[in-house]
Formats: structure tokens, sequence, C-alpha cells
């Protein structure tokens, strides 16, 4: 139960902090997100047009506007999440130049050395990052 209590505790705490970050700057977490860690690639507007996108090596950068349209206009949300956390396997895609975010989220829990953050904490934190930015993503899709 303790164990339980902890777990919530500290999934509450991260995604407070998190938040806290995003509304200063007027934005939802995962916008937040998405402007830390994909406008470089994918661009203001999500079309694949960021400042180094013309620097990928093997393949051009995912225009993110249209996931929903390519998928019979459903939200593909698992397999964004699995390409965002690095669980889908890329291999018939080429290279695979888009970073796992999945195991920098890890490492970045890791990185507080906080001990209430055990595993399971860890992976609620990553979890919680990853679908902020999905929820994010799917705002700005294409008709």
């Amino acid at each position: 139960m303790h164990r339980l209590f902890a777990s919530i505790a500290t999934a509450g705490a991260v995604t407070t902090l998190a938040v806290g970050a995003a509304q200063a700057a007027d934005m939802t977490l995962g916008e937040f997100e998405y402007q830390n860690s994909c406008v470089a690639c994918h661009g203001e507007g999500g079309k694949g047009d960021g400042p180094i996108a013309g620097f990928m090596s093997e393949q051009t950068v995912a225009d993110l506007t249209v996931l929903q349209k390519n998928n019979g206009g459903v939200f593909p949300v698992q397999r964004v999440y699995e390409t965002i956390d690095g669980t889908m396997g890329m291999a018939a895609h080429g290279a695979r130049d888009m970073p796992v975010w999945g195991q920098r989220y890890r490492a970045r829990a890791a990185a507080t050395q906080d001990y209430a953050f055990g595993p399971e904490e860890t992976e609620e934190y990553v979890h919680t990052r990853i679908l902020a930015l999905i929820e994010y993503l799917s705002t700005v899709q294409v008709e």
C-alpha cells in the first residue's frame, strides 16, 4: 500500500512540476514537450520542416499533421506511442534518425537521483510525458 501511495505521489509531483513549467509558458504539457523535443526536426507546425530537417541522413522528416489522415481518419495512438518510446521497430524504414525519447525520459528521471523514483515511477514519468505529447499531436491534425 505504501508503494502504491508513493507511486501516485511521485507521478503527481512529476506531472505538477512539468505542468507548472508548461503553464509558465502558457502552453500544455504536450506542447511544451513538442517545443523542447520535436520542433527542431518537425518544425513549428509539425510539417517536417524544422531547422535541422535537412541534415537527416536517410529519410525525410515525417509530417506529423497527417498522421490521422494517413490512418483512415483515426489518430494512430499506439503507433505514435511506440515510435516516440522507441519500441516500434524502424528497420523497414531505414535508419532511425529520430531520437528514442523513451530512453531520454528514463535517463532524465534517473538523473534526478531521487530515492522515490524507482522503476515503476520512472515508467509512469515516461508514460505521462509521451501521452501528453501524443495528445498535443492529435490537436495539430489536418482534415
